[in-house]
């Protein structure tokens, strides 16, 4: 416990108030806005971020450059740049996608939208999709992560000599991870997943467990919500050293050497979460970026927008993925 109150300290003090970011003019969605307005981008930011981070209000300054009069909001857990970024190592993962939901679904002008965009970086994406699969109000259309940790991950990150906040936390969470007082307090443990811990996993998870559908009981809501999605596309990044392992993007299972694709897997095969079912409809995208984790281009970015945000009536869809004969379907 006093580990605990130290960090929070280390959080909390002598930091900066972030400016406040400023509030996009766009009036509440109408019937005539459906054809030509762009959805809202709702954005998730990373470990160890904060939601008025300069690098985040460029991104979504570009954006709006693709999309003109795109409305983008990003999720925080706190007003105050430095406690919403102590918020990405401490708190509980459940009640800040309850928050989420929460405070999309009162936003004057989100919740008049027919729908919204999603972009998640690192765990960002994950919440994202727990967000889609246990509220969605509005409902996302297309889901766009950057090296999110979807199947979790197997070591925590290395941290800067200089970043005491961020060592402090993983000091406190290995060799304890599945307590329950760091999985309800210790973000990155509420996603750690490794293959030789996972009959503990399942019993102790407080995020990761449930949202995949991995218990014994299955969450048949997650499953329909996430398959309502038209597009689902996950970027791993192609030479990623934060991530352990770096194929989780995917929803890939790595034990070891052997790496299992997502398609190969019973979460696909028996569609826990809905996955197969988007899969089939051409709705599942997997792609690569180039670099280490978080090394985005704006070229990247820009191509990403244009191809799946944006109004209602340019959305692109993927033709049906072609099922084989014989019950193959990898």
């Amino acid at each position: 416990m006093a580990i605990f109150k130290q960090l929070k300290l280390l959080f909390t003090s002598g930091s900066l108030i972030a400016a406040a970011l400023a509030s996009p003019v766009q009036k509440p969605f109408n019937d005539d806005d459906i054809d030509d307005t762009p959805l809202p981008l709702v954005i998730w930011h990373g470990l160890g971020d904060s939601y008025s981070a300069a690098g985040l209000r460029e991104v979504g300054a570009l954006a709006d450059a693709i999309n003109p009069g795109t409305l983008v909001y990003f999720i925080r857990m706190d007003d105050d740049g430095s406690r919403d970024r102590s918020a990405t190592f401490l708190g509980n993962v459940t009640e800040q996608i309850a928050k989420a939901c929460a405070d999309i679904a009162a936003h004057p002008i989100l919740s008049t939208a027919p729908a919204i965009d999603a972009l998640g970086f690192s765990q960002g994406g994950q919440f994202l999709r727990g967000y889609i699969e246990r509220c969605n109000n509005p409902p996302v259309r297309n889901l766009v992560t950057f090296g999110s940790q979807h199947n979790g991950i197997s070591a925590f990150r290395d941290c800067p000599w200089s970043d005491w906040v961020c060592r402090g936390a993983m000091a406190l969470l290995k060799g304890n991870a599945w307590t329950q007082f760091v999985q309800s307090r210790l973000v990155p443990a509420q996603y750690y997943r490794n293959p030789d811990e996972y009959e503990q996993y399942l019993e102790h998870s407080n995020f990761l467990a449930d949202i995949n559908n991995e218990r014994m009981f299955k969450n048949r809501t997650y499953r329909e919500n996430l398959a309502k999605l038209e597009n689902l596309v996950l970027y791993m990044f192609e030479d990623d050293t934060t991530v352990v392992p770096k194929e989780t993007a995917w929803f890939e299972e790595v034990n070891g050497t052997e790496i299992t694709p997502l398609r190969a897997r019973r979460m696909y095969s028996e569609d826990w979460i809905g996955l197969r079912e988007l899969d089939r409809k051409g709705g599942l995208h997997f792609r690569t970026a180039p670099g280490d984790h978080m090394q985005l281009t704006d070229q990247l970015l820009n191509e990403t927008f244009a191809e799946f945000f944006g109004p209602i009536k340019k959305a692109k869809k993927s033709a049906p993925r072609p099922m084989m004969l014989g019950g193959g379907d990898l």
